[in-house]
């Protein structure tokens, strides 16, 4: 996972609440092996519709997913996190996700910021007439900006999940930064206890 401080970037407006995983990235998807190629399946029966806001050529270079309230509820899928990276988005701002989503963004690298519906509302309204407009949002300070519109807010952002982005620390990472205190464990431990090799 890499370290994220600061994402500037257009924004994408997705004018609908109550997105679960199942929309985001429906379930025939989930029988794929690999970890890759999900990007295809990004609200892909959504995309059937050529009005749909992701086939617009206007928002092609977006980086910020702009929800509606309640994203990501549903099934927990990690693969509904990797179909939004992979597809190029760095953040969703949401008033509101699915917890199981949230956990997930948090430990794959997606940055979850969450905001009242009023500034979703004012991003919507201004990306449908601007979709050139620049959102920037600050890891480090838990800020969101869009200077062009005199927006500016906080969003709440456990300390943990903070420094996890700020460091791109994923789980695996959080483990081995304890690998001296396991090494000491494992050699006190006695021989005929199962270990790991």
């Amino acid at each position: 996972m890499k370290p994220v401080q600061i994402i500037t970037g257009k924004g994408l407006p997705l004018n609908r609440s109550d997105v679960d995983t199942d929309q985001i990235i429906p379930s025939d998807w989930l029988k794929r092996v690999e970890r890759t190629g999900f990007e295809r399946g990004l609200f892909s029966e959504w995309r059937e519709d050529p009005d749909f806001v992701l086939n617009d050529p206007r928002y092609s270079e977006a980086r910020i997913l702009v929800a509606g309230p309640n994203f990501g509820t549903g099934s927990s899928r990690e693969h509904a996190v990797w179909a939004i990276q992979q597809y190029g988005f760095e953040a969703v701002i949401s008033p509101r996700f699915g917890d199981i989503f949230h956990n997930n963004a948090a430990k794959n690298g997606l940055i979850p910021v969450q905001v009242d519906l009023a500034t979703v509302n004012q991003l919507w309204d201004t990306l449908a007439n601007n979709p050139a407009i620049e959102i920037t949002i600050n890891v480090e300070r838990c800020t969101l900006a869009v200077p062009a519109i005199k927006v500016s807010t906080i969003f709440p952002l456990d300390r943990s999940v903070q420094k996890r982005l700020l460091e791109g620390l994923d789980d695996i990472s959080l483990t081995l930064a304890h690998t001296p205190a396991i090494d000491n464990f494992e050699a006190t431990r006695a021989a005929w206890l199962p270990s790991v090799i």
